[in-house]
């Protein structure tokens, strides 16, 4: 026979740590598997095994969780830029399969000057503006924030354009196809 117990069992400790990664995790498959607008918070939380509504504890919502998924990926280091071969082919890549985040959208978004858009806006500076604007610099080139924010802002509007399938051929093509005319084209930026 078993003792009587002296009141309700005490309440389970959370794991915030485990709590965050778990659902970085379930969101890191999510977006991989459907892209960001066609992921939920409630599947994240589903696939994570957590309330959804830690999403907007840990992270302030999903455009955050997203974000943080893609630095977890990307890491720290400066990326390299968009005239870099290897830095286009993967974003080709990972944008034709996950179809263009937050970032992306935020690029062709009139500013409402909200936390989530001014996150966004200060990420896709950092990882695609930043860079070039570096390269124009070092190369000497004229007017070196303008020419990168008109690369960035191109490859933004060919990402938007390819995802909304408003130009078939261009929806249609193979990254590998796109990455030579692309190329050429952000190259444009900067005068020879």
């Amino acid at each position: 026979m078993t003792a009587p117990s002296d009141g309700p069992a005490p309440p389970r400790r959370r794991d915030a740590a485990r709590s965050r990664e778990l659902l970085i995790q379930a969101a890191l498959e999510l977006f991989a598997e459907r892209g960001y607008d066609r992921t939920t918070t409630r599947e994240i939380g589903e696939r994570a095994g957590v309330d959804p509504a830690l999403i907007a504890r840990y992270f302030g919502g999903k455009t955050q969780l997203y974000l943080a998924t893609v630095q977890l990926e990307l890491g720290n280091e400066p990326p390299a830029d968009l005239l870099e071969e290897e830095r286009l082919r993967t974003l080709l890549v990972r944008l034709t399969q996950r179809g263009p985040g937050p970032s992306f959208q935020a690029a062709v978004q009139p500013g409402d000057n909200t936390e989530v858009q001014q996150a966004s806006r200060a990420y896709l500076y950092g990882r695609m503006v930043d860079p070039l604007r570096e390269r124009f610099t070092a190369e000497g080139v004229d007017r070196p924030q303008l020419r990168a924010e008109l690369a960035a802002a191109a490859f933004a509007g060919i990402v938007l354009a390819r995802s909304s399938g408003a130009f078939s051929e261009l929806a249609a093509a193979d990254p590998e196809e796109l990455l030579p005319l692309l190329r050429d084209l952000l190259a444009a930026s900067r005068p020879s």
